[in-house]
């Protein structure tokens, strides 16, 4: 399968701390990738340096075949073709929900603003928001917020999505409506990167597991093999604290 993201040998440090020691990894058309790993692993800071919101040290990223990490590249160009959902929901405080997800639609892609109302109110009902599309951000739940920020990402229908901790922010009975949304996401085909503390969820759903460590990849594979049989005892060890519960 084509590779539409192929990482090779990323390294990241911020002063004196190693963040990324030497990460590779390609994500083919339409897979769902997860990231896991204990807080500060490095898995935001792989999503970053993707999204190019921070400059690598050394090493290639590759998105379609172009060279990203190059210093030449416009770095807002790329981002055109990246969607990202972030803790945070980052949604325009002043904006309406709509206007949150045509902004971009008109400002960045030229769309007009009918087409890109059209696209809006589309997208608004496939996350069952459609009612509130007129609605501001701060009259909406944290799920709601979250589903909205999705809906965004999506709209320019990026060649990749990143998803950074979507629903670490959210109260748990607000985690199952988020996930539905990413799970839906998948069966269309999106291409998907997501860090994630949601280890049922990434069992479930992701093609591809990678277990990071102290700025490493310990362990990756298929998800079931991953999750059923371990091999690294790091992977063991940090997998351990959700058996019997989430998994």
């Amino acid at each position: 399968m084509t590779a539409v993201l192929r990482l090779e040998n990323i390294h990241k440090s911020f002063g004196e701390t190693t963040v990324l020691s030497g990460i590779s990894l390609d994500v083919a058309h339409g897979e769902v990738v997860a990231l896991i790993g204990a807080s500060g692993s490095g898995k935001s800071t792989l999503l970053r340096c993707v999204n190019l919101l921070e400059q690598i040290d050394d090493g290639q990223i590759w998105l379609s075949g172009d060279d990203i990490s190059d210093p030449r590249v416009n770095p807002d160009a790329i981002r055109q073709r990246i969607g990202v959902v972030f803790q945070q929901f980052n949604l325009f405080p002043h904006l309406s929900v709509q206007r949150n997800i045509t902004l971009s639609l008109t400002h960045v892609f030229g769309m007009s603003k009918t087409d890109a109302t059209a696209r809006a109110t589309e997208l608004l009902e496939r996350v069952g928001l459609a009612e509130k599309a007129l609605w501001y951000p701060d009259r909406l739940s944290g799920g709601q917020q979250q589903r909205v920020a999705l809906a965004r990402a999506i709209a320019c229908q990026p060649e990749v999505l990143l998803l950074d901790e979507i629903t670490s922010a959210l109260d748990p009975e607000l985690v199952g409506e988020v996930l539905e949304l990413v799970r839906s996401l998948k069966e269309d085909g999106t291409t998907i990167v997501m860090a994630t503390h949601e280890m049922a969820f990434a069992r479930d759903v992701a093609d591809r597991v990678f277990f990071l460590d102290k700025g490493l990849i310990a362990e990756s594979g298929p998800a079931q093999e991953v999750f059923e049989n371990p091999r690294d005892g790091r992977t063991k060890a940090f997998l351990q604290r959700f058996r019997g519960t989430e998994i």
